[in-house]
């Protein structure tokens, strides 16, 4: 048997065949019970339809992998898409092989593992699927990665999804954003509205990544640039307050005064018009401080 490369260790309980010849039967379809930790959500009706019409024309032919209970029924490991089909058509029974697992982390992982390498999730579902990895096994990014062959950033970008507001993750499960978009339109998450403005443009508009990509980082620069406008009218000095404060260096000096503000920064500058004027406002100013 060649080594399949890349899938984590639950790939042995899935491809041993020797395994498979010795626990392969025919199952009662009710007695079979979904898995728990079925990383797909979205599974759609007419693909579902295809399948089931060649299920009926030519048959199951990978039987289902499940988990022996103890109470006479089957956990589904692996071959949702195969058992909802069948139902379909009202098939009684299914081929099946049963596997042996240590727990539910094993149940996970091999779901996760299967629907994966058929590139069966959707982004957000892939997501979800590392984010149970971690939380309810307490994997690092590093381990989950690990479990299903993948590069530890392949993780870390999926995660990220989840940062996104639900109507955007919903775009990206029916297929209306691509995971590219996505990650444009992250750029902004420290603004919610923005974001749901990024996302109305590129989805109106149809967009390329480049497009949403360009049009986010205006928007970030845009950002930038209105925090900044903001934070110096914020510090400004009021500008009654301004003129009383020039009007009694004026009055002090006999000279022209202008303040040159830039947020709470500024500066004060004094006309002269000799050498001569120019020692008298020095001397005034020097005499105030003695």
């Amino acid at each position: 048997m060649v080594k399949m490369k890349g899938l984590g260790r639950g790939v042995d309980l899935l491809f041993n065949q020797e395994q498979e010849e010795e626990k392969f039967f025919s199952c009662d379809i009710d007695k079979i019970i979904p898995n728990q930790f079925q990383p797909r959500k979205h599974f759609d009706k007419e693909s579902l339809r295809e399948l089931a019409d060649s299920i009926q024309e030519k048959g199951i032919i990978q039987p289902l992998v499940v988990v022996s209970n103890s109470d006479g029924t089957y956990g589904l490991i692996a071959g949702e898409r195969r058992l909802r089909a069948s139902q379909l058509i009202n098939l009684e029974s299914v081929p099946v092989v049963t596997r042996e697992i240590s727990g539910d982390d094993e149940l996970l992982e091999l779901a996760l593992i299967e629907n994966v390498q058929r590139q069966d999730l959707n982004p957000i579902e892939e997501a979800h699927a590392y984010e149970k990895l971690i939380k309810i096994f307490a994997y690092t990014q590093e381990q989950a990665a690990e479990k299903v062959g993948k590069k530890r950033s392949t993780v870390t970008n999926r995660l990220r999804l989840l940062q996104l507001p639900d109507f955007i993750q919903d775009d990206i499960a029916q297929r209306r954003l691509s995971e590219g978009h996505a990650r444009a339109i992250l750029r902004l998450s420290d603004d919610p509205a923005a974001m749901k403005t990024a996302r109305d443009q590129i989805v109106n508009k149809g967009m390329s990544v480049r497009q949403a990509e360009k049009l986010t980082s205006r928007m970030k620069q845009e950002q930038s640039v209105n925090r900044n406008t903001s934070q110096k009218q914020s510090t400004a000095i009021p500008e009654s307050f301004s003129n009383s404060l020039l009007n009694r260096v004026t009055n002090k000096l006999h000279s022209k005064v202008q303040l040159i503000q830039n947020g709470s920064r500024g500066k004060l500058e004094i006309e002269y018009y000799s050498l001569d004027d120019l020692e008298r406002v020095i001397e005034l100013i020097a005499g105030e401080d003695t």
